[in-house]
């Protein structure tokens, strides 16, 4: 199964996508959309367009995407959630599933503790996908969501009702 994992951000919006097959999982494409232009709305169009894009391409299954936290300035927690809709806007309808995760449960999915720092996340990454050559750190969060949900949901398959339990973050 293919997924897509989604790092939104207002001025550069991370990409992965992995291969998972049982417990094997392979690295096939990451990188970033740089999101130009001077106005918001021009912005939210080059999220929304590069990952409607991405998709089309890659034929993703199953989307990841970090949710919004609180930050120190409410005018970049506004921004990050406005890009992080748009990113959602370009997988619907093209992606039965959108799951979405907190940072703190990725790093615990990938690290091991949700307080881990981005050295930790791009290391593990790197582990998990066998990969050689170093990761910039919009690339390797989108990596590590994409490699959480692949965790979740095999964990979540074993559990009788978990998938209703969680709130419907499947669909």
């Amino acid at each position: 199964m293919r997924i897509l994992g989604i790092d939104p951000g207002s001025q550069i919006t991370g990409f992965g996508i992995i291969e998972v097959d049982g417990p094997r999982y392979r690295h096939i494409h990451s990188g970033h959309i740089k999101v130009e232009g001077e106005a918001l709305p021009e912005k939210l169009g080059v999220i929304f367009e590069g990952v409607r894009a991405l998709v089309s391409e890659w034929q993703p299954r199953e989307v990841a995407i970090e949710r919004v936290f609180m930050a120190r300035n409410a005018d970049s927690a506004l921004k990050l959630g406005q890009a992080r809709g748009a990113a959602i806007c370009g997988a619907v309808g093209q992606v039965p599933t959108i799951a979405e995760y907190s940072p703190r449960e990725v790093k615990q999915a990938i690290v091991g503790k949700g307080s881990a720092t981005k050295e930790q996340i791009q290391h593990m990454v790197r582990v998990l996908l066998k990969l050689t050559t170093n990761l910039q750190p919009d690339q390797a969060d989108a990596l590590a969501i994409a490699l959480c949900h692949s965790h979740m949901r095999q964990t979540l398959a074993k559990i009788p009702g978990a998938r209703a339990a969680r709130g419907g973050r499947f669909r």
